[in-house]
């Protein structure tokens, strides 16, 4: 089953997840409960299953149950440093793709997921040299849930990888260091914390391009924060230092901009009035 599951299109994502491994019934703890049927579902991955042991009404979704059983273990299994491996091996073939952004200099990319839970967040995929997330080209491999991959998969193989670590391109040193930019990451973070509590609150039924400024939307995304098992990583690193606040200065730009835009708009209307 594994091997038929490996060769269907659109899971070229997946790595091999050794039988020892799921036959260990430790590592497959709190399954039980997130998966119907787990006991069929196990043995038709492990192909203890015969085909007079379910019914036809049951086949395809003891199948659904079972990719789901195995993406959750994969999810397990490639955080293993015999999982990491494998995927190492995808890594370097440049399996998942390469990075769409020109400065990257197709940096290749790792799959990850954005929640642990199933049937939540599709798949995305993370470049290591920009620190950012993507969609992936193909529409198979956007369906893939992004919990079977988990979201700790590329940061943990960084962390134990350290020489894969792509190196980062951009501006010189000495403007990312900690400094004023440094003193004001909080109340930059406390801002646009509240930029976005205030239109969740407010605007929710809005469009964007009717009476929010451009300054509103670039304070409205939401940046990809890496963590590790729910652990935030590299949140203080002097180079996110430094985007936060040339993003805080962009954003500070365009509101003086449009600022003096409406004085000038307010000072035609008087004008002509």
């Amino acid at each position: 089953w594994i091997s038929w599951f490996l060769s269907s299109k659109g899971n070229e994502y997946f790595c091999e997840v050794e039988e020892d491994y799921i036959l260990d019934r430790f590592n497959l703890t709190g399954l039980n409960t997130e998966v119907q049927n787990y006991s069929q579902a196990l043995d038709l991955i492990t192909d203890n299953l015969a085909d007079e042991d379910y019914q036809d009404d049951l086949r395809g979704s003891l199948d659904i149950q079972a990719r789901l059983l195995y993406g959750l273990i994969h999810a397990r299994w490639i955080v293993t440093a015999r999982g990491l491996q494998k995927m190492l091996e995808k890594y370097k073939k440049a399996d998942f793709g390469r990075c769409p952004r020109v400065l990257c200099q197709s940096q290749s990319l790792l799959p990850v997921g954005l929640t642990d839970v199933p049937y939540e967040k599709s798949v995305k995929l993370y470049c290591g040299r920009c620190e950012d997330i993507y969609s992936p080209k193909s529409s198979r491999h956007g369906s893939i849930d992004g919990a079977y991959f988990g979201t700790s998969f590329p940061h943990l193989l960084f962390l134990v990888y350290p020489n894969l670590i792509p190196p980062k391109t951009g501006p010189a040193e000495s403007s990312r260091g900690g400094g004023a930019a440094g003193a004001g990451e909080d109340a930059a973070n406390a801002r646009r914390r509240g930029v976005r509590v205030r239109e969740d609150g407010e605007g929710a039924g809005e469009g964007i391009g009717e009476g929010i400024s451009t300054a509103t939307v670039a304070l409205r995304a939401d940046r990809y924060r890496p963590r590790i098992f729910g652990f935030h990583v590299n949140e203080i690193a002097k180079l996110q230092r430094w985007q936060e606040a040339v993003r805080d200065r962009q954003v500070s730009r365009l509101e003086q901009l449009e600022q003096q835009q409406v004085q000038a708009q307010q000072q035609q209307a008087q004008q002509q009035q």
